[in-house]
């Protein structure tokens, strides 16, 4: 049987945890995927807890806890907490299906199964993640399962303007399920 992933695992650098969790399932509702595709974000220019505000305490003061936000006024993103003594969080960028895909594919109204969860905001609304869960213990509602992973890729995050030449993005190699595939 496979192991859950405890919040201690979530106390250590960013950028770890990051790496580690490529390939580990994640669980929510009806519906499971194995995450393909993270980013890692501390205190650089492109996070949100380059400066302390009421959206990013949650990235100071917690690890092992569930951060979602909205942006552009129309998209959730899902993110875990990290680092037990400074700010960070892990940004899911995309699943690889598993259970539920039926449920997805209704929510998103999307026929390809890898187009439902390729990208942050694509598996927020196929999983029907919202703001509902932010600031809640990873292992109550969302849960983390140990999965196995193939090899592991960086390159620069996506869609940021500032920090770009840090190589923080976690990808598995040649996985049609991520949202860039290299």
């Amino acid at each position: 049987m496979a192991k859950l992933v405890v919040n201690q695992f979530f106390a250590r650098e960013t950028l770890k945890v990051a790496k580690d969790l490529i390939g580990t399932i994640l669980t929510f509702g009806n519906c499971s995927g194995r995450i393909v595709e993270v980013e890692a974000y501390t205190n650089d220019e492109a996070s949100h807890a380059h400066r302390r505000t009421d959206r990013s305490a949650i990235m100071y003061d917690t690890f092992g806890h569930v951060y979602v936000y909205f942006i552009y006024g129309m998209y959730h993103c899902l993110n875990f907490t990290t680092e037990k003594s400074q700010s960070g969080a892990v940004l899911i960028r995309a699943l690889e299906p598993l259970s539920g895909i039926e449920l997805m594919k209704k929510r998103r109204d999307v026929e390809d199964v890898r187009k439902l969860c390729n990208g942050p905001g694509k598996l927020c609304q196929a999983l029907a993640i919202d703001l509902k869960l932010n600031g809640t213990r990873i292992g109550d509602k969302v849960k983390l399962i140990e999965g196995s992973r193939g090899e592991v890729k960086t390159s620069p995050r996506i869609g940021i303007k500032k920090a770009t030449d840090l190589n923080w993005r976690f990808f598995e190699a040649g996985n049609p399920f991520a949202s860039r595939i290299k």
